[in-house]
């Protein structure tokens, strides 16, 4: 299949099948600065046997599953091709078919290398992808989705026949020593996977192609290094962002200028790859040699950290700003009924509700500049998935906390590491709106700067904490999440390769440390749930004998109807024989309780109970003792002494207390006036000290 493409596989998994195709220009476009790789993932509602959703009844723009499997599929791929590369290349994998139970993203990104190891392509892999999810306490490589919903990780593992290049997931308070354990597992089975796919390309490989790489003249770059490389470290370490970037702009005018005049033919491209070349030696240096960073911080020491709840009215039911120097993120957390959980189409089988949401969003100003602003990038897709699966492991169950929970996170400034921002305003908000969760969250990053001797590593170093520049210009973005107890999320992009399992072994206990430090402030500014925002909506479930339903619900809805006026309440039954009550005012809370409780109470002798008169007769009244059940008050039991007419005494309509005197065997309730008045009487005068 799609022969015309430099190389097509096809990837199979039990009854899931996923093509991958690959192909790259042969000519570099004109004026074209950077590697223009672009991955795609299509699902298609065919491959599981089903319709599309909606009026068209065709696949529509990419779902966010579709999106975050084009990003680990991207992620991996990107750092595998030659230096100067910038050939148009695109990959595209479409689900062709879908069990339900084997999930088609490590398909995607095993069939992306293996299609890119066939082609004729210049890319430096083959690498492998697995998932390890783990269930009783025994890591499994690829788990079922069925398997996944007793797994306690769900780790997504990209790498070479030795090295990591990719790590991607959640797990539920995993300690340390057991997420590196599982990183082991996984670098095991992907050695068995990239040397399936170099056997697959000695037998079906096609020969690579002759390209061109496009990099900096050297000449150009001695005179780049000439004019601003003894002035760069102090433009790139000065105070502030702002201000670091006003004195690197003016540097690279000067060198644009001196290249221009001595080589009228350079191009705005090679000026961008000198000057970034000049930027790059110079952060370099300053970390290997002087352990010196742009804002003068030791390797592992975080920047200030600053953590305020409730800056936002009532109105808005949890809300917290957390900063960690001039990266800043402030969330506001909202709680809904249940049925405001989102559903989605889920065509390979895995989860189609969340009630748990979490959206990332990124103006422009955040990095003081001017932009397109409305909608979502794939990159504010990603780190809002990324934060969303660090604090969903720490949500309580709905059986405990019945609500659908969303925090949204408005990044206010960025320098590096919205997304672990993001995490920690976004715990504090949920906490300032009275979320019960099991543990605070937080999340921190770390970098690498590396040193090689051709292609040995000889140094390295570990960065916490890394800003914007230090992870443009280093190896490594690491951002790992947790609680006290462990690991919930993570992510991890390089620029090389793949680096030694070691290496990101010790970034992790670097990360830990790092996190408790977050924590602390954290704790500082709310250390437990608040109390519930007095706009919030209040919940409380119930439960009914689910073959009672329909007495709950009445004729036609008559009964639940009903309670919902009277009470202002909405409520929403499961199948289960689940009551969800949902008010604005906890009065109408109360009330609608009340009368769902009272319908499935029994009637007991000698028990007091209010209720309407629904009907007189010429021997007494009917009265509704507790919703759908009648009793009656006999004419002699309405009052004391005679009684001629039960109008006399009662009305259709009149709320009365009355004692239940007796059942006979049919069912048939009798109910008293009289004896409830008389105990009345009793109780006054016992209160008062008078004996007969």
């Amino acid at each position: 299949m799609a022969r015309l493409a430099d190389g097509a596989v096809t990837v199979r998994c039990g009854d899931t099948v996923v093509l991958v195709t690959a192909v790259s220009a042969t000519k570099v476009k004109e004026g074209q600065t950077f590697f223009p790789l672009s991955v795609e993932y299509k699902e298609k509602a065919a491959a599981a046997g089903m319709f599309p959703g909606g009026y068209f009844k065709r696949e529509g723009r990419p779902t966010e599953k579709e999106i975050l499997t084009c990003r680990m599929t991207d992620r991996p791929l990107r750092p595998l091709f030659p230096k100067g590369y910038l050939y148009d290349t695109q990959v595209i994998a479409i689900l062709l078919s879908a069990d339900g139970e084997n999930d088609s993203d490590i398909l995607s990104i095993n069939g992306a290398s293996a299609a890119l190891c066939v082609s004729d392509i210049p890319f430096q892999g083959p690498v492998g992808a697995v998932r390890v999810g783990k269930i009783d306490g025994q890591f499994v490589i690829n788990p079922t989705n069925t398997q996944r919903k007793e797994s306690t990780l769900d780790l997504v593992y990209v790498g070479n026949k030795k090295d990591v290049i990719m790590i991607e997931g959640s797990a539920n308070e995993l300690p340390e020593e057991e997420f590196v354990q599982a990183l082991r597992f996984a670098q095991e089975n992907v050695t068995k996977l990239c040397e399936a796919q170099e056997e697959l390309a000695r037998v079906a490989g096609k020969p690579k192609r002759s390209y061109e790489l496009i990099v900096a003249k050297p000449e150009l770059l001695e005179i780049g290094y000439e004019i601003a490389g003894d002035r760069i470290e102090d433009a790139i370490y000065a105070d502030s962002k702002v201000e670091r970037q006003k004195k690197v702009g003016a540097l690279r005018d000067e060198v644009e200028a001196a290249i221009k005049e001595r080589h009228p033919e350079a191009t705005d491209f090679d000026v961008e790859q000198v000057f970034e070349y000049i930027q790059k030696k110079a952060f370099r240096i300053s970390i290997m040699e002087k352990n010196k960073r742009a804002d003068g911080r030791e390797l592992k020491q975080l920047r200030p950290l600053t953590a305020e709840i409730n800056c936002l009215p009532s109105v808005v039911h949890g809300s917290a700003l957390f900063a960690r120097g001039e990266t800043m993120a402030m969330a506001l957390a909202t709680l809904a009924p249940l049925e405001e959980r989102q559903y989605f189409d889920s065509y390979t089988g895995g989860e189609d509700t969340k009630r748990f949401i979490l959206h990332y969003n990124f103006p422009p100003f955040s990095v003081g500049d001017t932009g397109r602003f409305g909608g979502q990038n794939r990159r504010e897709i990603g780190h809002g998935a990324l934060a969303e699966r660090s604090i969903a492991p720490v949500i309580p169950a709905d059986a405990d906390f019945p609500y659908a929970i969303r925090v949204s996170s408005e990044v206010m400034e960025s320098n590096g590491s919205t997304s672990m921002a993001t995490v920690c305003a976004g715990t504090m908000s949920l906490l300032a709106a009275g979320v019960p969760l099991i543990r605070p969250v937080a999340g921190i990053s770390v970098g690498l700067v590396t040193e090689f001797n051709g292609d040995q590593m000889e140094r390295y170093v570990t960065l916490l904490d890394i800003i914007g520049s230090e992870d443009f210009y280093g190896d490594m973005d690491f951002k790992l999440c947790g609680t006290d107890a462990g690991v919930t999320g993570y992510q991890l992009d390089l620029k090389l390769p793949g680096i030694p399992l070691d290496i990101l072994e010790e970034a992790i206990y670097v990360a830990k440390k790092g996190r408790s430090d977050v924590l602390n402030v954290m704790h500082e500014a709310i250390a437990a749930p608040a109390e519930m925002s007095p706009n919030a909506p209040r919940i409380e479930s119930t439960k009914i004998p689910a073959d009672r339903i329909g007495e709950l619900i009445g004729p036609g809805g008559k009964n639940i109807k009903a309670i919902q006026a009277e009470s202002g309440a909405d409520i929403n039954i499961e199948e289960d024989g689940t009551v969800h009550i949902y008010a604005s005012k906890q009065e109408g809370l109360d009330r609608a309780m009340e009368l769902v409780t009272r319908m499935f109470k029994t009637i007991e002798i000698g028990e007091l109970y209010t209720g309407k008169i629904v009907s007189t007769t010429t021997f007494g009244a009917f009265m509704e003792v507790l919703p759908g059940k009648d009793g009656l008050i006999h004419i002699s039991e309405l009052a004391e002494g005679r009684t001629v007419k039960t109008e006399d005494v009662v009305s259709v309509g009149d709320v009365v207390t009355a004692k239940c005197i007796g059942i006979d065997d049919k069912g048939r309730v009798k109910m008293s006036i009289r004896a409830a008045l008389r105990d009345a009487k009793a109780a006054e005068a016992e209160a008062a000290g008078i004996t007969e």
